[in-house]
């Protein structure tokens, strides 16, 4: 069930291994959707905005949960590159520990700040409570996240895309029945979505346990194997996870500040920013798959030192994604509106609105494309300083956006928050994927005339 990227056509290979990410962040999708669409439209906007503004404190935590675990299987993939067996097993071995420590701290945090945040972000009054009884049930579920993205990415690591689609596939199916169960039958309110996307993400990761250890027989730890764990291990793989999970933070540092700007707006505003971010997500769904394969892709290449090939693979990748953004963006512009009356209904001024939104970011997913793959190009060569600059860049721009266009232009201002984001992580991530590969090359030949001295 492990596939191996070192070998055949670069393009050909990206596009299988992405498409079960597409496919997979799809159905995640349809459930976010599902969420969003059950709470609209059967307990209210209000609910609608509730959800909606505890998606930046919700970012804050998941999202370096889903950097470290990926930081954590990049030397997976890696070693499997590299053809180290043992190396892979003890990897595996080393994420589990740092995994069951991160789910112990990063509960505490959470659930600790969890009401703080929201007040010091002014979440409107009456929806205070509501956004609170949701996030706080997605704390207390942090193990459930940290148990299927570091099984997922770990089976990902060694060229397995398709197993965690399928229970990625299942967790949606389940997620969305349980949401019609909590909210229209137990009357739960929006923290039963959250109670849903909880059991729902358990009972995924549960499930990934016994497949790893009856198909993947690459990756089944032994007693020797937890033994070989030692602090320089541990700290190995700490080296690479801590620095992606805290870019994910990072950036949503910069989200937070536009949330905190977003909620002085209104509740409409806020409404129609969370169904856009929601229409959004379709366009941006293809190009973070593709990224998320050059991470796999570069990984194991750079394991086996084909430098060539992970040029290659970054060229066509590229072309195929900016290709598509253009599209999108095309689409978006002309007929965002339509899109957003399926989240929102008959509401003009939330629909304008979103409108404006999606026709601002889809002039510039262009520059989103390039953000994914270059970002996670870097990462998979096991470069952290450079994407946690274009993190700083992120948060910079957003911080901007909030302060002082928002100021002056109210929720125009806030809707380039993510365009000015993409264009300045860019610029660093830019350079660096050029100077990168010539470095890498420049090596490779080295050693390739040494060795046939």
């Amino acid at each position: 069930m492990t596939k191996n990227l070192t070998v055949g056509n670069p393009a050909i290979l990206i596009l299988s291994f992405a498409a079960p990410l597409f496919i997979g962040n799809l159905f995640q999708q349809c459930y976010n959707m599902a969420d969003t669409i059950i709470v609209g439209r059967t307990i209210g906007v209000d609910a609608l905005a509730a959800v909606g503004c505890t998606g930046s404190i919700n970012f804050l935590i998941l999202g370096f949960v889903m950097g470290f675990t990926q930081g954590a299987g990049i030397l997976t993939s890696q070693r499997f590159g590299a053809g180290d067996v043992p190396g892979i097993r003890r990897s595996f071995a080393a994420s589990i520990l740092l995994g069951a420590g991160l789910t112990l701290l990063m509960m505490l945090i959470s659930i600790l700040f969890a009401r703080p945040l929201l007040r010091f972000l002014r979440t409107p009054p009456e929806i205070l409570e509501a956004a609170y009884s949701y996030i706080v049930v997605i704390y207390w579920g942090i193990a459930a996240a940290v148990l299927f993205n570091l099984c997922s990415n770990i089976m990902r690591a060694v060229g397995d895309s398709r197993t965690p689609l399928i229970f990625l596939v299942i967790a949606c199916i389940i997620n969305i029945i349980l949401d019609f169960v909590f909210i229209l039958v137990f009357h739960t309110g929006v923290a039963g979505a959250a109670y849903a996307t909880v059991i729902a993400q358990l009972l995924a990761g549960i499930l990934c346990i016994p497949v790893i250890r009856k198909k993947m027989p690459i990756l089944c730890i032994t007693r020797e194997d937890w033994k070989a764990i030692t602090a320089t291990e541990l700290l190995t793989h700490l080296k690479v996870a801590l620095p992606m999970g805290f870019q994910m933070s990072i950036i949503a540092l910069g989200v937070i500040t536009v949330q905190f700007a977003l909620n002085q707006l209104g509740i409409s505003a806020v409404a129609a920013f969370t169904a856009s971010q929601k229409i959004d997500q379709f366009a941006t769904m293809p190009m973070a798959s593709f990224g998320a394969a050059m991470t796999t892709y570069a990984a194991q290449n750079y394991g086996a030192q084909k430098i060539d090939r992970i040029r290659k693979g970054l060229i066509q990748c590229s072309l195929i994604s900016c290709s598509f953004s253009i599209l999108m963006g095309i689409l978006y512009f002309f007929a965002g509106d339509h899109f957003a009356a399926i989240f929102i209904g008959n509401e003009p001024e939330t629909i304008s609105l979103a409108h404006t939104y999606l026709r601002i970011n889809g002039c510039f997913y262009l520059f989103l494309a390039c953000l994914f793959i270059f970002r996670q190009t870097l990462q998979g060569l096991g470069d952290s300083l450079v994407p946690t600059i274009a993190g700083l860049m992120e948060l910079v721009m957003r911080t901007f956006a909030a302060i002082i266009l928002a100021a002056h232009f109210g929720f125009v201002g806030i809707c380039f928050a993510g365009p000015l984001a993409y264009i300045g992580a860019c610029i660093p991530l830019s350079a660096a994927i050029v100077l990168t590969t010539k470095k890498l090359l420049r090596k490779q030949r080295r050693t390739s005339s040494r060795s046939t001295m």
